[in-house]
């Protein structure tokens, strides 16, 4: 058993050695948390194209070179093929198996990039005491797709994922202006409040994640999501790739404090 306490290369060796499973939410704090993608070399720049052009849902942290399973600016000794609790293998955009190593997967022409995510922001939000359910809860929370274009480049477009999370009436304003000042992991709220606005039917049948109703009193606020990434790599056509699995995030040896504005 791992401690939640673990610093973010304990739990990396851990992932690695398959002594820990399941979400990364809540462990290692201070450290940021990456969404991961690997796909084909040739189809690799358009991806992080796309990434850019839509960053807010997508903020690109890092990109590997062809073959090499290292990302250095993000940590010590990572393997992107053994470091993450799970991984899904995806190919003609469907996927096709969970697997906990992909080092047999590996390929000379693969590249690896890491996306921000919305974890990153938690520990500032805790230091204001903020309550966040979803953290209490052990889940991600609820997520959806919008009916919002994204910028398309390439093969990669189709529409915005964003993630839902219900906060005190009395902390929005709190949340709103936290998050804000990370602009390289997701920012600040897309939307707060009624989801048709986003083309969200119910909030009550998440596409992704877990189910996260508000409570009397919570409103709920939606940033974009790295989802939207995924959801672009469904859709692109192209041979395979491999993502995180849900909630089981690469964990990198670079401190959240740094991505503040």
């Amino acid at each position: 058993m791992v401690s939640a306490q673990a610093s973010s290369h304990e739990l990396r060796l851990a992932a690695r050695r398959r002594d820990f499973s399941g979400i990364t939410a809540g462990h290692a704090p201070g450290y940021v948390q990456a969404n991961l993608v690997i796909l084909p070399a040739q189809d690799a720049a358009d991806f992080v194209a796309f990434c850019h052009a839509n960053a807010q849902a997508c903020p690109v942290l890092a990109v590997g070179e062809p073959g090499d399973w290292h990302l250095p600016t993000l940590g010590y000794d990572i393997d992107v093929r053994t470091d993450l609790p799970k991984y899904w293998v995806y190919r003609a955009g469907e996927p096709t198996e969970g697997t906990t190593d992909i080092s047999r997967l590996w390929r000379d022409d693969h590249v690896a990039v890491a996306i921000g995510c919305w974890f990153s922001m938690e520990d500032a939000l805790a230091r204001a005491n903020v309550r966040m359910r979803h953290i209490e809860r052990g889940i991600q929370g609820s997520l959806f797709r919008t009916t919002r274009d994204t910028v398309a480049v390439g093969r990669f477009g189709g529409q915005l994922v964003v993630s839902m999370r219900p906060f005190a009436a009395r902390d929005v304003t709190t949340v709103k202006n936290i998050t804000s000042r990370f602009s390289r992991v997701h920012g600040g709220p897309l939307h707060i409040g009624d989801p048709e606005t986003l083309g969200i039917a119910d909030i009550a049948r998440p596409d992704f994640g877990e189910l996260l109703l508000p409570l009397p009193g919570e409103v709920a606020m939606y940033w974009g999501c790295g989802l939207t990434a995924l959801a672009a790599l469904e859709r692109s056509g192209i041979s395979h790739f491999i993502t995180h699995a849900a909630g089981a995030m690469l964990v990198t040896d670079v401190r959240n404090d740094e991505l503040q504005d």
